[in-house]
Order: C-alpha cells, then sequence, then structure tokens
C-alpha cells in the first residue's frame, strides 16, 4: 500500500476517468507508463496529479508515443512490477503490436481503454471500434457500464491479471465521454480495504531475479510456436472462472455483483438485444416503459468480452423470438462482431430466434430511449410475424438511404 493514504468519501462524485486513476492508486502501481490521448487523459493525468501531491511511491513514466507506453509497461513488468496505463482509438491502434507481446509474454498488465471511433473521418467520441481491434490480441477484456463499474472493473482487473493461473493482461473497458466524462456517484473502497483486494504482487520469471536467469520474448518458429499459443489461449478460457471467482470475492466485500453476462428483464422477454457498454442503462429504461405497452422485452450485456462467454450467451436468449445483436462500430466488409458472437453461441443450440444485426452509435451518435423504443417495437413486430421485416443488417440512426450487407432473402 502507498506510504500515504487518501482520504475518501463514503460516497464520491467521479467521472470514469478520475474511477480508473483512483483504482490505480490503489492497487499501489509499480509504473504506470502512458500517452495520453483522449478521452483517456484524465486516467493518466489524474494519477500524475496524485504522483506529484506524494500520494504514490510508484513511477510515472510519460513517454513519446503509445506504442512506446505500452513497451515500457512490459519491461516493467518483465522485471517484476505492477503496471498500468491508459489508451483510447488511434492510441490503441499504434500500440496493437505491443498488446500481443504483453499476452505471449504472460506479462500482467492492467489497460484502461476508453472506447473511441477510429480515423478516418478523425472523431474524439466513443464508439467500440478500439474495443473490438483488440479482439485477437490474448487479452482478458471486461466492460464497465458507468463510472461505479469503471472503478470496480479497473481495481478487480488486477486481481484477476496476476491470478496464478491467469497471468495475462487485462483491459478495463468503458465508453469514450459517454462513461469517461459523466460524473456519477461512486461508492470507493478506502485505500487499506482496496490494497488488501487486490493484494501484494508475486512476482513470476522476474528478469531481475538473478538467482533465477530468464529470457523473455524468444524466437520459436515452427518447433514450438504452436504449443506456446495453445497454452496461452488454454490459459485465456479457463480466466472466465477466475473472472466469476473475484467477482464473487468482490461481491462479498462490497454487495456489488457482477456476471459474466449481465440481463434486464430476460425471465419472460419476447424480443431482446444485445449490447455492450452505456447502451445497457438506456435500455433498462426502455425496457421498463415499454413493458407498459405490453412488449415483453429484455437486454443482454456480456460484461466479459474475452473469452467470449458463449454458453451464457446462449442460455440468456433460448426462449427469445427475435434477437438484435447492436453494433458501436463499422462492420468493415461483414455483419458487426457482436453479431457473429453471438450467432456462434447460438448455433448449437436448440434456440432459432431471428436475428439482425444493427449498426448504430458510431463516432458518438446518440442512442436514445425513443431510438430504441423503435427497435424493440420492430423486433416484437418481427417475433409476430414469424421473419424480418428489413435487411439482415441495418444502419440505425443514419442520414441518407439504408446501407445493408444482406438483403432479407439473405442473396
Amino acid at each position: 500500500m502507498n506510504s500515504r493514504q487518501m482520504e475518501l468519501n463514503e460516497v464520491e462524485v467521479w467521472d470514469g476517468n478520475m474511477a480508473n486513476s483512483q483504482a490505480f492508486r490503489q492497487a499501489d502501481v509499480d509504473v504506470v507508463a502512458a500517452y495520453p490521448i483522449t478521452p483517456s487523459t484524465a486516467t493518466v493525468e489524474n494519477y500524475a496529479m496524485f504522483h506529484a501531491n506524494g500520494y504514490i511511491d510508484g513511477e510515472v513514466i510519460m513517454t513519446e508515443s503509445e506504442h512506446a507506453a505500452m513497451s515500457g509497461c512490459i519491461g516493467a513488468g518483465a522485471a517484476g512490477g505492477r503496471v498500468a496505463t491508459a489508451t483510447s482509438s488511434q492510441g490503441l491502434a499504434l500500440m496493437i503490436e505491443t498488446l500481443y507481446q504483453a499476452s505471449g509474454m504472460r506479462i500482467p498488465v492492467v489497460l484502461c481503454l476508453v472506447n473511441r471511433a477510429l480515423a478516418a473521418p478523425l472523431n474524439v467520441n466513443g464508439d467500440h471500434s478500439d474495443l473490438y481491434l483488440t479482439r485477437d490480441s490474448g487479452w482478458v477484456s471486461i466492460d464497465a457500464f458507468n463510472p461505479q463499474e469503471a472503478y470496480d472493473m479497473t481495481l478487480m482487473s488486477f486481481k484477476i491479471s496476476e491470478h496464478p493461473a491467469v497471468r495475462l493482461p487485462v483491459i478495463s473497458n468503458q465508453d469514450g465521454f459517454m462513461t469517461s466524462h459523466t460524473a456519477q456517484n461512486v461508492t470507493p473502497l478506502k485505500d487499506d480495504v482496496a490494497a488488501n483486494f487486490v493484494g501484494e504482487y508475486t512476482k513470476v520469471n522476474a528478469l531481475l531475479d538473478f538467482d533465477k536467469p530468464v529470457t523473455h520474448g524468444v524466437q520459436t518458429e515452427q518447433d514450438w510456436h504452436f504449443e506456446h499459443k495453445a497454452k496461452q489461449h488454454a490459459a485465456l478460457m479457463a480466466s472466465k472462472n477466475v473472472v466469476e471467482e473475484v467477482f464473487a470475492e468482490f461481491k462479498e466485500l462490497t454487495g456489488r455483483e457482477y456476471k459474466l453476462v449481465e440481463s434486464y428483464g430476460m425471465e419472460d422477454a419476447e424480443v431482446a438485444i444485445v449490447c455492450l457498454g452505456s447502451t445497457f442503462e438506456t435500455a433498462m429504461i426502455t425496457i421498463d416503459q415499454l413493458r407498459e405497452e405490453g412488449i415483453k422485452a429484455g437486454v443482454v450485456a456480456p460484461r466479459l468480452f474475452r473469452p467470449f462467454p458463449l454458453e451464457e450467451v446462449a442460455a440468456a436468449l433460448q426462449n427469445v423470438k427475435a434477437v438484435a445483436c447492436m453494433d458501436r462500430s463499422a462492420p468493415g466488409g461483414t455483419v458487426g462482431a457482436l453479431y457473429n458472437e453471438v450467432s456462434g453461441a447460438l448455433f448449437n443450440t436448440p434456440a432459432r430466434p431471428l436475428m439482425s444485426n444493427l449498426i448504430y452509435g458510431l463516432g458518438g451518435r446518440d442512442m436514445t430511449v425513443a431510438g430504441l423504443k423503435d427497435i424493440f417495437r420492430t423486433l416484437d413486430k418481427e417475433a409476430k410475424d414469424g421473419k424480418l421485416s428489413g435487411n439482415i443488417q441495418r444502419l440505425i440512426g443514419v442520414r441518407g438511404p439504408e446501407l445493408s450487407f444482406y438483403n432479407v432473402e439473405g442473396k
């Protein structure tokens, strides 16, 4: 624990960036190496302020790029330190090469990814383009829907990442501006309670342990590369169990319960959307209002994006008649990633709901209660008609003619 503690109120008013930086501080990180970029700048800016004011014993390293920031984290992690950083969008794109290095070297790193659109055109607002860019990088990826969850997820990320059965880096996602710059009530842990929850850092194969010399980042070629990646993948898939364990421990400590897949209204839902991020809370309000109209609507939101909780998502959607998978990222020549994931989860199950892919909210365009009501009403009509009323893929809220990948006949 840091030598100087901060006195926190029982309830603080924090935005998502402040929530991240406070979790970093309480986790007693040894090295934060960072290069600021909107909208994640305040995460490291706040942390640097804490450091300047004497609340942090570790080091803050301002690097010349996001690639260098993650490289610094990898070096410090390999040396045996607890490390963290934050980025968004183009910064994540520049950092992407090093993400594969961190996961392949099995170095625990916590990355707060404040989700933002990727250029071009240049856009600083939130969508999930950067979240999707990390899909195959070998990192555990979890999602927060509001500032309280950003604090909780980031704090738990250290415990998940450093678990002996995982030893993989973890991304803690939140929506740019919708969460990162929206101040809400947050109930934090006391510094000593948070430090005890995260625990002391356990070094594994540290480069600076001269009694047990090791090599990091070796070349394997065809002799051992496959086996190495298979072992890494096995650890990533098994991390789901550790995430559940950490969630359960956190619930016992705080009373706040998190699940691999969050849902609302799904007990008797006939139509449902699947979404990520802050849209989940908007959907909850929408569902309450639609229930008064007689529409049995529900929402499913994967809290864990990697490894993707296939079984849990499938179980949540077994009894619905129509599902809209909502992707907040340009699909790039196919259906959206979330649509693919959910379709794959359902493929070998009895459920055969009508499946549509909705592209929405790109570049920070708002998704309102009114907009979600239109979506649910369309789903309700499709469920009753037994067929899609339009294309499999639809762009929601875009000006101009609707574009699509497939028409309704699938041609």
